[in-house]
């Protein structure tokens, strides 16, 4: 006969599991706000989720779940620095002054740019910060992800991550980083910084640069969830553009591999396995953005996304419209990954020559000799010329600087065709 106390303990745990899944990361921005300490709001949140399975268990869901975990973590974390302020002073004025900052603002959710979660991001984000530890710090405090899940995503040790955050931390304490978002003159320089990361975090996840998986949905997840928060929150053209980009490449996430983890290539996808609806929110977004009059690069990004997206078939893609998009993103965000990527559209636009002649050029003048998708882009242009030996000499230069495993697998197949003598249909 199933023990009543342990169905209703079950049940109740099940509750704050789910609290804790939908409000954590929430109460915790709170919580940084309100005690000036990441660490010791880490602390706080861990006491009061503690607090509520005992108390929740006897007195019932509260109302307000977040409010109520709010008001116990910093009554919990208040009476924590009392207790160490019978040794240390300086204990004691921080209590003090928690007490008395202490109001009813935190029963109701804070709007705009005031919103606790986006102070969080751009603390997390600071440019004073080493770019791998902004990272490490906005997935471990603003999506919650533990150090061993990151260490996997990007395929070094937990410990690492570990150092990486606590200097972090240490960094924004030393040097009294403030909790806040910056102010509008410098609102467009701090907001590029926190694009770039959480673009980064989604590229890792769209295409992972190492392991045994094509892709990691779960990162890919949690940078969308930060876009749509920006979006949300800064109701700013470039927010827009990076999430427009972001759901247009998550759109095809589906069609990308096979049953089997192999990389499947744009041409030979499976288009009835898009998403539309990412594709129409991304479209929504684009349009959006471009009514602004100020477009950036993420939005020149989402537009060329969008000519992809919105193409039928391989073959009907309008290559001479993202072409076109790439000379003016050539312009306006100059770098020699836009330069590759303009090559392969003007490959597809004027044959397979133009873009081996714009690819030489790339790597004539040293740059990208260590990046395997040059390599791999020219390979690819010279199998199409019917120039078998300079195709695979430059597809096992690519594999040679790939720590990809399915991505690795696609190369030695193009060399196991070139040995061969088989190819590909040209496109």
């Amino acid at each position: 006969m199933p023990d009543p106390g342990r169905e209703g303990t079950d049940g109740i745990r099940d509750t704050v599991d789910s609290v804790y899944r939908s409000e954590s990361r929430r109460v915790l921005a709170t919580l940084v706000r309100l005690l000036g300490d990441i660490d010791l709001a880490e602390e706080a949140l861990h006491d009061a989720f503690v607090a509520a399975l005992e108390r929740w268990s006897r007195d019932g869901l509260p109302a307000n779940p977040r409010a109520w975990l709010v008001s116990t973590g910093r009554f919990q974390a208040i009476d924590k620095i009392r207790r160490r302020a019978r040794f240390d002073a300086v204990s004691a004025e921080i209590a003090d002054r928690i007490e008395a900052e202490a109001s009813d603002e935190t029963e109701a959710p804070p709007e705009g740019l005031e919103d606790d979660r986006l102070r969080l991001v751009f603390t997390c984000c600071h440019p004073a910060l080493q770019p791998d530890a902004q990272v490490a710090l906005t997935l471990r405090e603003v999506c919650g992800l533990s150090t061993e899940e990151i260490g996997a995503a990007f395929l070094v040790p937990p410990s690492t991550v570990a150092q990486r955050i606590v200097r972090a931390k240490a960094k924004i304490r030393q040097t009294g980083i403030p909790y806040r978002v910056p102010i509008p003159l410098e609102l467009q320089d701090r907001l590029d910084n926190v694009l770039h990361v959480v673009y980064l975090v989604f590229n890792e996840g769209y295409l992972a640069a190492r392991g045994e998986t094509l892709t990691r949905s779960d990162l890919s997840a949690e940078a969308i969830r930060l876009g749509r928060l920006l979006a949300d929150l800064l109701g700013e053209p470039e927010v827009f553009g990076l999430l427009a980009l972001m759901l247009f490449q998550e759109s095809r996430r589906a069609a990308r591999a096979t049953s089997e983890g192999d990389l499947v290539l744009l041409d030979e996808q499976d288009r009835s396995l898009w998403d539309t609806g990412l594709i129409r929110q991304g479209r929504d977004l684009v349009d959006r953005a471009f009514a602004s009059r100020r477009i950036g690069s993420y939005t020149l990004q989402a537009a060329i996304a969008a000519l992809h997206a919105q193409a039928p078939t391989f073959d009907a893609t309008d290559w001479a419209g993202i072409a076109g998009l790439y000379d003016i993103l050539r312009r306006a965000d100059p770098s020699p990954v836009v330069e590759l990527n303009r090559a392969v559209a003007v490959a597809m636009r004027d044959g397979p020559q133009a873009g081996l002649d714009l690819v030489d050029a790339i790597l004539g003048r040293g740059d990208l000799l260590d990046y395997h998708l040059a390599h791999s882009a020219r390979a690819d242009f010279c199998r199409r010329l019917e120039r078998r030996e300079e195709a695979k000499a430059s597809y096992v230069r690519a594999k040679d600087l790939v720590r990809s495993e399915p991505q690795r697998r696609f190369l030695e197949k193009r060399i196991l065709e070139l040995d061969a003598g088989g190819d590909r249909p040209s496109t």
